[in-house]
């Protein structure tokens, strides 16, 4: 049977998104331990009468590691 390549990403997306959301209701400091990339400051882009802002950030931590291995574990059990 052929499994569904939106169903992990989702799954993985939610893991990202649930883990992160309880690494910072936790108290516990080391599960917000992480790194953050991206733009520092967003990039403007100004035509005159349209002026659009492009910004991208993103913060791993190990919560979210954790919800990355978890919704993988369920994608393989469903």
């Amino acid at each position: 049977m052929k499994k569904n390549n939106w169903a992990c990403f989702l799954l993985i997306l939610a893991g990202i998104v649930i883990g992160g959301f309880i690494g910072n209701l936790l108290p516990i400091e080391w599960l917000n331990y992480g790194q953050s990339f991206g733009l520092s400051s967003p990039i403007v882009l100004d035509l005159g009468i349209l002026c659009i802002t492009f910004g991208l950030s993103i913060k791993i931590t190990i919560a979210s590691i954790i919800g990355i291995v978890i919704g993988i574990v369920i994608y393989r059990c469903i």
